[in-house]
């Protein structure tokens, strides 16, 4: 039980550092003075001491939101794969389950951005809401996909399972699930190419859209829910796409974890300084690869006997 609270604790803490981290490589590679990796944990002390101002025309809506939004991603982390194969893990947490919780917190934060009565929140709740319908959809069937290569539904059980006897029999299956589900971590997170986290311009923002009427306290809520939402899925995919290290020692297997999620950060830090945004227009087309790859996985699955 010790291990599952040291890898909750972890994750929790090291949320916010990772998108510092991804921001101040972006920032050195593309030759400008760092920030520290350690800045968003001064932003949200600073924030927490910040006076929070309400719209004239919000509701109660607005007050609630940034726990409702933060408590569903809380509560993911409790229900991640396990980083150390005999660690503690909560068995029933599947493809439906994860996806939900995360639509949870999606949800309300779209109520908040359309709570405010301002065309900027209604907006971005709009362009959200056109994101997640197709986000949804793949991500559970490219979870359910690795679920059934591993053969167990809960991905606790499927990532211990992985790590332990790989099916190299499906690796094909395997390499497109990864392949979607990495293009769905950049979408559900607000990544370049689909969103740019670093711009407040009306006609490419869709987070920051969804927040600009936010402040204080609450604004810092929401920017560790952002962060910790990020922190969840690249823990989804190191441990199910890439599940090496989970039967070593505690300490060699928290290392190596460690490792790749530092890895994924610097592949999408590599992305965001050599891609442009897609027009929304343009974001349908790379969203439904996920979902034809999602498919193909499960369909090459069948086919290389995997029903059997």
């Amino acid at each position: 039980m010790i291990y599952f609270f040291i890898q909750v604790v972890t994750i929790f803490l090291i949320a916010p550092f990772l998108v510092g981290f991804i921001k101040s490589l972006k920032m050195f590679l593309l030759y400008k003075k760092p920030i520290s990796p350690f800045q968003p944990y001064f932003d949200f002390y600073k924030l927490l001491s910040k006076e929070i101002i309400y719209s004239g025309e919000s509701s109660v809506i607005s007050k609630i939101s940034p726990i409702l939004i933060l408590s569903p991603l809380i509560l993911v982390i409790f229900l991640l794969p396990p980083l150390y194969d005999k660690s503690f893990f909560i068995s029933f947490m599947d493809a439906f389950t994860i996806t939900g919780l995360i639509s949870l917190s999606t949800f309300f934060l779209m109520l908040l951005g359309l709570d405010s009565a301002s065309a900027f929140g209604g907006l971005g709740s709009s362009r959200e809401a056109f994101i997640s319908a197709l986000v949804e959809p793949a991500m559970i069937l490219t979870i359910f996909s690795v679920s059934l290569m591993a053969k167990s539904i809960g991905i606790g059980s499927a990532a211990i399972n992985l790590s332990t006897s790989f099916p190299l029999t499906h690796a094909a299956s395997f390499t497109l699930a990864a392949i979607s589900f990495f293009i769905l971590l950049l979408a559900e997170n607000g990544r370049i190419p689909i969103d740019n986290p670093e711009t407040h311009l009306e006609l490419t923002m869709v987070h920051e859209a969804m927040i600009l009427d936010v402040s204080g306290a609450d604004l810092g809520f929401i920017e560790l829910a952002s962060s910790l939402k990020f922190a969840i899925f690249v823990t989804l995919f190191v441990t199910l796409f890439v599940p090496f290290g989970a039967d070593l020692s505690f300490g060699f297997a928290f290392i190596v974890f460690l490792v790749k999620v530092f890895f994924v950060s610097i592949i999408v830090a590599l992305i965001e300084i050599s891609t442009a945004k897609l027009r929304l227009f343009k974001v349908p087309n790379l969203l439904g690869i996920s979902i034809i790859f999602g498919f193909l996985s499960l369909i090459t699955f069948y086919i290389l006997g995997g029903a059997k």
